[in-house]
């Protein structure tokens, strides 16, 4: 398919997936609650700064599973396939042929830290939703690191415009330690959500544990309502 096709596929699939979760998304908590939504300095205005138990921190921890990828730009793939009528493979340039967003927005570990107005670049998960066109059953999608990390997200709230497969930060490009080449992130939801070193999205059909969420961890890990576990 030539990149305007693409192009013009992927946006017109976009507003159609907007339209049709867009009662879903309006009905999550970080939108119908009168809290902020995880994003940057104007949705924190009059509001507390960070969730209950947080704490802001200048630095950027990193946690993960003991395990770090090494992954080339020329090896890395990304698949997004399950529940969606056009399964896709990606390579690094597919990728940066999409449209690409920059946002700010905060970063917030159930660790109890929070890391505010970080700058992003990347891929909405819309758009690669868009791409890949899920069902009408899909529901849910299983996201899946290089290092076989694995976490469950809602479609409501996967498809919100700040959910972004990242390769970028803060004007350089998303170091190894924190999952580059590439990892999601998850704005108004516990940062767990995002896998690091992505390499597969699954669209589902229903909801299914990831790997801290099999180990107790909340479904739905919304900061603002200090829902941490299950």
């Amino acid at each position: 398919m030539e990149g305007s096709e693409k192009l013009n596929r992927v946006v017109d699939a976009r507003m159609k997936l907007k339209a049709r979760f867009e009662d879903k998304m309006s009905l999550t908590p970080s939108v119908s609650d009168n809290k902020p939504m995880g994003k940057g300095n104007p949705n924190r205005h009059g509001m507390p700064q960070v969730p209950v138990g947080q704490t802001i921190t200048k630095k950027w921890p990193v946690l993960d599973l003991g395990i770090l990828p090494e992954i080339s730009l020329e090896e890395w793939r990304l698949v997004i396939d399950g529940e969606v009528e056009h399964p896709v493979e990606l390579t690094w340039q597919d990728f940066l042929a999409l449209p690409q967003t920059e946002d700010t927005s905060d970063f917030h570990c159930v660790t109890t830290w929070s890391k505010l107005d970080m700058n992003w670049k990347g891929v909405r998960l819309l758009d690669l939703a868009a791409l890949a066109q899920p069902k009408d059953t899909a529901t849910h999608i299983m996201c899946y690191g290089y290092d076989d990390y694995t976490t469950n997200v809602s479609l409501e709230e996967a498809l919100k415009p700040d959910v972004l497969l990242v390769h970028a930060v803060d004007g350089q490009p998303l170091p190894q330690d924190h999952g580059g080449p590439v990892r999601m992130i998850t704005p108004q939801l516990y940062a767990w959500k995002g896998s690091k070193w992505i390499r597969r999205i699954e669209f589902l059909s229903k909801n299914k544990l990831g790997f801290w969420e099999e180990r107790g961890y909340s479904n739905t890990a919304y900061p603002w309502r200090n829902d941490r576990y299950s």
